[in-house]
């Protein structure tokens, strides 16, 4: 099956301190970009499209080999992902939407949700275990449950679809309205989202505390 990898990465490094985008802080001399992009590429994907900030695409242009379609990102995670989907050739058969952020994903789990989506699901994404307590609480922080964790998960990427259905889904979803990943788009639009094992390698880095555990993963 045709797979194209789109990699969301025109967010501000603003919550690591950073004087640049996230997608260009650099893990053990590698901008996160690089790492997110080389895992798409080992897991299976034929190309990738990059969602960049218009301010710099050239210093992703020159983070990023040869063959990477970089493409203007939106103010927010949903309009760069429409942008760079808008791009993708309508004949490709599947889509999987990475975040720049999550650089020490191995391609392992790309792999599993190319399977997946060849096996005919129409959505699928990776997940975990949630292994912590979990409570709901109050506008004022008061515990008012606990939930049950057998039944939870915490979602990761690179989430995979069936390229028409994504496509769909996007035009489908009303401008301006914003929503916390690619799943609950298609979600939203009546669609099953399947799952598949994930990897607590493939951690979001977020704060500076992430990209040092990063760092002693790359490094040990």
């Amino acid at each position: 099956m045709s797979a194209v990898g789109i990699v969301a990465a025109a967010g501000s490094g603003s919550r690591l301190g950073a004087d640049r985008p996230k997608a260009l802080v650099e893990l053990a001399g590698r901008p996160l970009v690089a790492w997110a992009v080389d895992t798409l590429l080992a897991g299976g994907v034929d190309e990738v499209v990059v969602a960049v900030p218009a301010a710099d695409h050239d210093a992703f242009a020159a983070a990023l080999p040869d063959g990477i379609r970089l493409v203007e990102g939106g103010a927010s995670r949903t309009a760069s992902v429409r942008a760079a989907l808008a791009r993708v050739d309508p004949d490709v058969q599947a889509v999987l939407v990475h975040d720049a952020a999550r650089p020490l994903t191995p391609p392992a789990v790309v792999t599993r949700v190319l399977d997946a989506l060849a096996g005919g699901a129409l959505a699928v994404v990776p997940v975990l275990p949630v292994v912590d307590t979990t409570v709901a609480v109050d506008a004022v922080g008061t515990v008012t449950s606990a939930l049950d964790r057998a039944v939870l998960r915490r979602v990761q990427t690179p989430q995979g679809f069936v390229h028409a259905v994504l496509a769909e889904a996007y035009d489908d979803l009303p401008a301006g309205e914003e929503l916390t990943d690619d799943a609950a788009v298609v979600r939203a639009a009546g669609v099953r989202v399947t799952t598949v094992a994930g990897d607590e390698r493939a951690a979001k880095v977020t704060v500076p505390h992430d990209l040092h555990l990063a760092e002693l993963q790359v490094t040990r």
